[in-house]
């Protein structure tokens, strides 16, 4: 695989010159971007980046925020524990989660 182009930040601030602006590119087709580079764009270790083909040979990267669904949440506490919370535990739990006190989870 061949790279070629230059990365385009997303945040409105421009990386300071010293974070160097040449990457390299190795056989396998990858290229390592550096703290900073990463921090600038904030993103953290084991998250994943998204490219954005641009005209002239450009590319735009940003952080790829998860995207959650319904089905991936079904199931995820399931046989976790042999509590059953009752309606009246949820309802307590989710408006005490939704006014930001703190231990609002149920007790298992």
């Amino acid at each position: 695989m061949q790279c070629y182009g230059t990365a385009v930040a997303t945040p409105s601030t421009q990386a300071p010159a010293s974070f160097g602006r040449s990457l390299t590119v190795i056989r396998k087709g990858q290229v390592t971007l550096r703290k900073e580079l990463l921090a600038h764009l904030g993103i953290q270790p084991g998250q994943r980046i998204g490219a954005e083909v641009l005209p002239g040979g450009r590319l735009k990267l940003h952080a790829e925020h998860a995207t959650g669904t319904i089905g991936g949440f079904i199931g995820l506490l399931a046989d976790r524990s042999s509590h059953r919370a009752s309606l009246d535990e949820l309802n307590g739990a989710a408006a005490a989660g939704w006014a930001g006190l703190p231990g609002a989870a149920p007790k298992p």
